[in-house]
């Protein structure tokens, strides 16, 4: 059964920095690209950031510089650093699993994990 555990959200001041911690199960992580999405009250959800199998990551131009992805294959979790928060980082931040196999797709998501900023 495929599992993917956000952990790491709370509240946090603006200007402070918190670690998401994504554990995953039930597949092979290490073969699955890695994302990041964040759903906001009243807005769609969006990109975040992505790690792909072989370690290559991509931001979104707002976290760019302030958000950083990283996988542990060992411990099959992914992780997002986020430092330099503001009020609009607030959100729900969901973890994704990916891949594509023989032209089937393959794409989990973990229930979420509330991310507050403020004074």
């Amino acid at each position: 059964q495929v599992q993917l555990v956000e952990s790491g959200g709370g509240l946090v001041q603006p200007g402070g920095s918190l670690r998401l911690s994504c554990a995953a199960s039930g597949f092979t992580f290490s073969t699955y690209a890695m994302s990041w999405y964040r759903q906001a009250p009243g807005k769609e959800r969006e990109l975040v950031a992505v790690i792909t199998s072989a370690g290559s990551t991509n931001y979104a131009d707002s976290m760019k510089g302030r958000f950083t992805i990283s996988r542990d294959n060992f411990k099959n979790t992914v992780y997002l650093q986020m430092s330099s928060l503001e009020r609009e980082d607030t959100a729900v931040y969901y973890c994704n699993a990916r891949r594509s196999i023989l032209r089937k797709e393959y794409d989990y998501w973990g229930q979420g994990t509330q991310v507050t900023v403020s004074s």
